[in-house]
């Protein structure tokens, strides 16, 4: 029989709160980026869905702020155990991999849109003839950007190209890995000023990289006509590249704390999980936009 010495001690938390607050930022988030796209599609003049959207963010930025704090006090007091670590381990590989399934779930959306849906539409296989559904000239190519009456059929001017600032944003990308992975050697050298230099580094790349997706945007509303109305071309590449943006923005600011808690020292070459976890995180939004690179921008244009 086991000796009671040999097992660790489990630290359990007080109760919290923190949940509740997190469900209700999450549902407010939700809720008015459904309402934001809605009223956007049906051309409706309203701020409703974008104040729920902007309430939500705010109400859950400041609960995993409060709660991630408490987290960080928790490891410092040298309260967790290798089993809580473990615990901690876990959660973070089956939150990456929940990630994995909600992008393959768009990749799956646009890859049937592409070699089925519209390739049918086109009358493949003695489908519906498209005259039928559309137009005399339909032609079921990908991707569809020509319409001859914008008004019922609305479309792009041109699809966006991979050269210019999607290509800059690929080279910002896998640029951030290295520096991501040189600040990892430091830590795990005990040289916390390779770690500082290398992971700000890493969090002025994101940054650059978000400042480019927005000037990327403004382009295609403003010169190509790509909108997220324009037919089912401009919704794939708006979902598709609005999500990466929107996780890129969350990785830039997970690498933020940790650049903050390596200037304080928190952290040891055996103590180290926190970075270790955005890092994680960060490669997987780099592997997740070679995807997008290759498939919406390449072949996709």
């Amino acid at each position: 029989m086991a000796n009671d010495a040999t097992y660790e001690s489990y630290y359990v938390p007080t109760d919290s709160k923190l949940p509740i607050f997190a469900s209700l930022g999450i549902f407010l988030t939700v809720f008015g980026m459904g309402n934001m796209l809605n009223e956007m599609t049906a051309g409706v003049d309203s701020s409703f869905g974008t104040w729920v959207l902007l309430i939500g963010g705010l109400v859950l930025a400041a609960t995993l702020f409060v709660w991630f704090s408490k987290v960080i006090e928790e490891n410092q007091a040298k309260l967790y155990s290798d089993q809580m670590n473990r615990s901690y381990v876990w959660g973070m590989s089956w939150f990456i991999f929940s990630e994995v399934m909600f992008f393959g779930a768009f990749f799956g959306a646009l890859f049937y849109v592409r070699f089925f849906v519209v390739p049918w539409l086109g009358g493949e296989g003695n489908r519906v003839p498209s005259d039928y559904l559309f137009y005399p000239d339909f032609v079921g190519a990908w991707p569809m950007v020509d319409t001859p009456d914008p008004t019922r059929f609305p479309g792009a001017l041109e699809p966006m190209g991979w050269y210019g600032l999607p290509l800059v944003n690929t080279v910002l990308l896998v640029s951030s890995s290295f520096t991501v992975t040189m600040a990892h050697h430091g830590l795990n050298e005990g040289n916390r000023s390779k770690l500082v230099g290398w992971l700000a580094l890493t969090v002025g790349l994101g940054i650059a990289f978000l400042i480019c997706q927005v000037l990327e945007y403004e382009h295609a509303y403003a010169e190509l006509g790509l909108t997220l109305t324009a037919g089912i071309y401009g919704t794939t590449f708006f979902m598709l590249t609005g999500f990466h943006g929107a996780h890129v923005t969350l990785g830039t600011f997970m690498l933020l704390v940790m650049l903050i808690r390596a200037i304080k020292g928190h952290f040891k070459p055996d103590d180290c999980f926190g970075f270790e976890a955005a890092a994680w995180y960060w490669h997987f939004v780099d592997v997740v936009w070679l995807g997008l690179f290759l498939f919406v921008y390449i072949l996709g244009s």
